[in-house]
């Protein structure tokens, strides 16, 4: 028992190499590059978002071609760059320019409680990228794991929380957008998006100690 415990459990020791690596390509290549055209080549901001997007849109295109997946990492950012050249394209007002950033957000909120409806919730996924990375044994045990009830409890949940923090950033940053001064409004919409992003990420990590801590109390009772 205590060792189909330690088999099913999903959160092994993070794919740091993997992940590092696909967020120096995907999102640090990116920003870096939107960066240098802005103020170096004076491009203007939809053409920087624009050329930037090539970047993640090749590494979908050669994680696809090598292991048949995509990197979930460069999907989300690209994501992120479209919705942003999509509300330039809305206008300038000040409402839109204070929740531009938090498009992306609440749709991925809303993306994360439409696949509670699924036979896998979104996190299942963006767990097992960063769990697992390209090792073959850890994918086939990590998607063994979801046989445990336990372990579909625990992706559910976590792809909840996130749902409710992206989704309530952004209808936050939209209530400030209409309630505050737009300077005001602006700077504070982008404090409210790091410390949501910040705060959910530290209580995954926290609660997925939990969850190890608990299965591993449970396999020492066996």
């Amino acid at each position: 028992m205590s060792k189909t415990l330690t088999e099913n459990n999903s959160f092994s020791k993070l794919s740091l190499k993997d992940l590092f690596i696909s967020l120096l390509l995907n999102v640090g290549l990116p920003l870096l590059i939107v960066f240098w055209l802005e103020k170096s080549a004076h491009t203007t901001e939809i053409v920087a978002l624009s050329i930037a997007s090539v970047v993640p849109i090749l590494s979908s295109l050669v994680e696809l071609a090598r292991n048949r997946r995509l990197d979930l990492i460069a999907i989300f950012f690209l994501l992120g760059l479209l919705s942003s050249i999509a509300a330039i394209f809305l206008g300038g007002s000040p409402q839109l320019l204070v929740i531009r950033e938090s498009f992306f957000t609440g749709t991925l909120g809303l993306a994360c409680f439409v696949s509670l409806l699924l036979p896998r919730p979104l996190m299942f996924y963006v767990g097992r990228q960063m769990l697992c990375g390209n090792d073959t044994a850890k994918l086939a045990l990590f998607n063994a794991g979801w046989n445990n009830p336990y372990t579909r409890f625990v992706h559910r949940l976590i792809t909840s929380v996130w749902g409710a923090a992206l989704l309530g950033e952004f209808l936050l940053r939209l209530l400030i957008s209409y309630t505050l001064a737009a300077t005001v409004a602006y700077g504070l919409g982008s404090t409210i998006l790091i410390v949501t992003i910040a705060v959910t990420f530290a209580w995954t990590f926290a609660y997925i100690r939990r969850v190890r801590s608990k299965i591993e109390a449970t396999r020492d009772r066996q």
